[in-house]
């Protein structure tokens, strides 16, 4: 087994309602920041040992779909790296 990390990053996908984004945009504009659109997202750093990187991706996936994201209005990325 090799230690990998996973990295799942979860978004509300496009045209869900993102009133923390819509605020912090607004903030930063008042600031004096030009944007042309800003999301927010949730990021979940998962060490686990895997026995290659696509099982430890396969895992995470896994994770994401039954409980980081709800897919009817989430979109999520996987990343691994071995540590």
């Amino acid at each position: 087994m090799t230690a990998y990390t996973a990295v799942v990053t979860v978004r509300l996908k496009r045209g869900v309602l993102d009133p923390e984004a819509e605020r912090t945009q607004e903030a930063l504009e008042r600031l004096g920041f030009e944007l042309g659109d800003l999301r927010s997202a949730d990021r979940f750093e998962v060490d686990l040992d895997a026995d290659s990187a696509e099982a430890a991706a396969d895992r995470a996936d896994e994770m994401a779909e039954r409980l980081l994201a709800n897919p009817t209005i989430h979109d999520y990325t996987v990343e691994v790296e071995e540590q």
